[in-house]
């Protein structure tokens, strides 16, 4: 059964819940399905991962599940069925005659939607699941227009405004952010990109052609570099919550916050690399043929498709580096939080655990 069949079922499997309109316009919690028309689920946990997490091949194919960019055409209706199922499957209960196929579908809707720590739904556009349509755009614009200097502003603006929305949607939310560190966050990471971008733009005017065409991969990297500590500055301050293996909370820890930040800021490189560094290359190629110089129209569109080809493959990739439920030895925590867990558990817990964020 294909994804389309999955989701006729699961329109079936479980009635469209009734939400209330809060908050701006944002939906709550849908309302509980009844229980006297559920069956009792045995044998089967919602939330066990499909494939090995611990290897990289197993978190490869659940990021390709959840990132897959079809789901950001999904309605809002069907994303908050998803969830009521999800929840009920949860709790033991699922309508009677509901696949196991049916249930992997809805996880697979709300793994794309919904925050792993609050369970709220994130915004479109700050969903891992919308990089390739977005990212393809910006990227691709990016990559067409670096000649001037207004043009390459623009761009690098457009792209810090996406990054820094991506990066608070995907952050750690346990450790809450306010709008003034958002707004620092923000003008820190654009003012870096676009220093960064305009000052190789004019250091590399005499420069070959290719090497000009790299300078947006190189603003983009230093930006990842300051706006994505810059949106999760509250992680680095006060640290994220680690876990025991159980899920049971031990704490707050900066080292763990490093970590993980760490391990996004590098995955996000990675993300834009193979697009950004080897589209130029293929372009400087083919704008050297006399078709291409009779339809340098196309040329803009061609690079968002080539940055769209790589993206697609590049963000469940990129995803796939690091496990996004981190672990982090207990020796290498904080000496305080350290002994605290000691004192407590004694040594029943070797490794602490966390959300590292996307």
């Amino acid at each position: 059964m294909g994804g389309e069949q999955a989701s006729r079922g699961l329109k079936g499997a479980v009635q469209a819940p009734r939400s209330v309109q809060c908050c701006g316009g944002l939906q709550c919690k849908p309302q509980e399905i009844p229980a006297k028309t559920m069956t009792r689920l045995t044998n089967f946990s919602i939330d066990a991962p499909r494939w090995d997490q611990s290897t990289f091949l197993g978190r490869l194919k659940h990021f390709f599940n959840i990132t897959d960019p079809r789901t950001v055409l999904v309605s809002e209706h069907e994303l908050d069925r998803a969830k009521a199922l999800v929840e009920s499957c949860r709790a033991g209960l699922v309508p009677p005659g509901t696949s196991q196929e049916q249930l992997f579908y809805a996880k697979k809707l709300y793994d794309s939607a919904f925050h792993p720590d609050s369970g709220e739904k994130m915004n479109l556009i700050g969903r891992m699941s919308f990089q390739v349509p977005g990212g393809m755009a910006i990227t691709g614009f990016m990559l067409q227009f670096y000649r001037t200097v207004p043009a390459v502003v623009f761009w690098q603006w457009v792209n810090q405004s996406f990054n820094a929305l991506v990066n608070y949607t995907n952050r750690n939310a346990a450790c809450p952010i306010s709008l003034t560190q958002i707004g620092v966050a923000y003008v820190t990471a654009t003012s870096t990109a676009l220093a960064t971008a305009v000052g190789l733009n004019l250091y590399t005017k005499r420069a070959p052609p290719l090497v000009a065409r790299w300078v947006p991969f190189a603003a983009v990297a230093a930006a990842n570099c300051v706006n994505i500590p810059m949106m999760r500055q509250q992680e680095l301050i006060n640290g994220i919550m680690v876990t025991d293996e159980k899920d049971c909370e031990l704490g707050h820890s900066r080292v763990a916050a490093v970590k993980g930040i760490t391990q996004v800021v590098v995955s996000r490189i990675v993300m834009a690399a193979p697009g950004m560094v080897l589209v130029p290359i293929l372009m400087e190629r083919l704008e050297k043929f006399p078709f291409m110089k009779r339809i340098q129209v196309l040329h803009a569109p061609l690079q968002v498709m080539l940055a769209g080809g790589f993206l697609l493959f590049m963000v469940p990739v990129a995803c796939s580096l690091f496990p996004q439920r981190c672990s982090l030895a207990l020796s290498s925590l904080e000496p305080e939080l350290r002994a605290s867990i000691q004192a407590k558990h004694g040594d029943c817990v070797p490794y602490v655990y966390f959300n590292k964020g996307l």
